[in-house]
């Protein structure tokens, strides 16, 4: 039996509107998309293991976005990621990471083919710099700093 989630999503004119442009511009970061049209499928009604089979992703990630904009609305949608990427780790660990990836690999003892994100969080745990990272929030720290130097943001 399907679960039917206690977070009934019912959106304003202004809401479905940039929710609607949100999910149709092709500019945007996948993930903000996705979080869109996730909200405007619920908005119709549709439960969440429905709106995960035609979006192609998990039930849960569904799930916690519904719930996000049902608590915070728009402004939650938007800003989720920095405040995930950002708000767990000091900034002081943010700039030693970024200073670790603009080394050459050769410093690490590492082959320059090998020196992923996740290699670089592997690293920061095993020095001690932090008790666990994973290497896609290295991964969107760095990005960050390339989409703020590319798109001037």
């Amino acid at each position: 039996m399907p679960r039917i989630s206690p977070y009934c999503v019912v959106l304003t004119p202004d809401e479905e509107r940039e929710l609607k442009r949100r999910a149709a511009k092709y500019t945007l970061p996948y993930l903000k998309v996705i979080r869109a049209k996730i909200i405007l499928l619920a908005a119709q009604g549709l439960g969440n293991d429905e709106i995960a089979a035609k979006l192609d992703t998990r039930r849960e990630v569904v799930s916690m976005w519904r719930k996000r904009f049902f608590e915070d609305r728009l402004e939650e949608l938007g800003n989720a990621l920095d405040r995930v990427a950002l708000g767990l780790f000091s900034p002081d660990l943010i700039v030693q990471m970024k200073a670790i990836a603009c080394e050459f690999p050769a410093v690490y003892r590492v082959p320059t083919s090998r020196w992923s994100p996740a290699d670089k969080a592997r690293y920061a745990c095993q020095s001690g710099l932090v008790v666990t990272l994973s290497g896609s929030t290295v991964w969107r720290w760095l990005n960050m700093d390339l989409l703020i130097g590319v798109l001037g943001l």
